[in-house]
């Protein structure tokens, strides 16, 4: 059975066969995580922007374990700079918004997201497990429209959502989101990890349940895997 393990903030392990898939791998210095990134395994790692604690420790992991990197194609381009082989590139230059790459049977779709950055634009993720199990990944972003065409465009299964607000979306606009996704299960995530963000769920779930999804809601434990079944 495919799982998908959250390490705290936005940073998720995601297992499909005898594959790991690491989105957002900030480890050394999250305040959330209970893994130090030389203890974890990948074979694909997904960046959604530049910004510290979504970047984490992409390049040493990589470098590490030899796993493709799949980002926008300026942000790989300033870590192929910073000593990333350009073959362990999806790729090899790295994808754009709206641009789907397979690499090894899974299933990337890079999607917009709106926040900011330096490299690029921030991005999300639509990713297909070789099972046909899709899993979005938002990255940073507040709340945006077109989330109701991705819906429409892919089953999805499973959607990893910010609610902290302040630098995302909160409870009420990631909620939204939920319904605009049509998906059948959501976790939140970029909560509690510094004082500015939301210190817990209790919202989130108050807002899905006025929208009658309240049974969407799964809440991950940092560390714990979620088996990923239909």
């Amino acid at each position: 059975m495919n799982t998908l393990t959250w390490h705290g903030h936005s940073a998720f392990a995601i297992t499909s066969g005898n594959k790991t898939i690491l989105i957002d791998p900030w480890f050394d210095g999250n305040p959330s995580a209970k893994a130090a990134a030389a203890n974890i395994d990948a074979d694909l790692v997904l960046v959604t922007h530049d910004h510290g604690d979504h970047v984490g420790q992409a390049l040493d992991i990589c470098r590490r374990t030899g796993a493709t990197l799949g980002c926008i194609v300026e942000l790989a381009a300033r870590l192929k700079s910073q000593g990333l082989p350009g073959d362990q590139v999806l790729n090899g230059i790295g994808f754009n918004i709206g641009g789907t790459v397979i690499h090894q049977g899974i299933s990337v779709t890079m999607t917009q997201a709106h926040h900011s950055c330096e490299a690029g634009v921030p991005v999300g993720f639509i990713v297909r497990l070789e099972d046909g199990y899709t899993v979005y990944h938002s990255g940073d972003t507040g709340i945006f429209s077109s989330m109701a065409l991705w819906g429409k465009l892919h089953r999805i299964d499973l959607a990893l959502l910010p609610i902290g607000g302040v630098f995302t979306m909160d409870a009420a606009q990631a909620a939204m989101a939920t319904m605009m996704l049509r998906c059948r299960k959501v976790i939140p995530m970029h909560w509690g990890t510094f004082p500015a963000l939301a210190q817990n769920v209790d919202a989130f779930k108050k807002e899905l349940d006025k929208l009658e999804l309240g049974d969407a809601l799964i809440k991950a434990e940092v560390g714990v895997p979620v088996g990923l079944v239909r």
